[in-house]
């Protein structure tokens, strides 16, 4: 199965990178504008162009320290992929590794998902690092 990979240096502990990758409140910096989070179970809903399109993450419970993993659970291409954010400290920066795994196959929408997860891991490192770039994705579409 493909999977997307990204890697990028950020000049942050990793306690100021886990809240921004384990909560909707913490995704909504620097993903999506549009989330609805459920405080009993933790998933998360991601809207995306007046929730024309709406993923649905949960998040896995067992994850190691210096892990977090999500399951989403809707979208005809990410049902079933997971998301891996990892980290470590590294040189006095922290390294952060993401992976979008397990998708069914290299179609036109996972070529473009790759090129947007980068976008997404600047803005990732941008708000870990005190910046406010603000989400990628605004309620009714990308924030450029």
């Amino acid at each position: 199965m493909p999977n997307i990979r990204h890697s990028i240096s950020i000049d942050a502990l990793p306690e100021s990178i886990q809240p921004l990758v384990a909560t909707g409140h913490g995704l909504a910096q620097w993903w999506g504008q549009d989330i609805m989070e459920d405080p009993a179970t933790g998933t998360v809903e991601i809207g995306f162009f007046n929730r024309a399109t709406v993923y649905r993450l949960q998040p896995v419970r067992d994850s190691q320290p210096g892990k977090v993993e999500w399951l989403c659970q809707s979208g005809e291409e990410w049902k079933g992929t997971r998301l891996w954010f990892e980290w470590a400290r590294n040189d006095g920066r922290t390294q952060l590794r993401f992976t979008h795994a397990d998708w069914q196959a290299e179609t036109e929408y996972f070529i473009s998902c790759t090129t947007v997860w980068g976008e997404l891991m600047f803005r990732l490192k941008a708000t870990a690092e005190g910046k406010q770039p603000g989400p990628l994705f605004s309620t009714t579409g990308m924030a450029y």
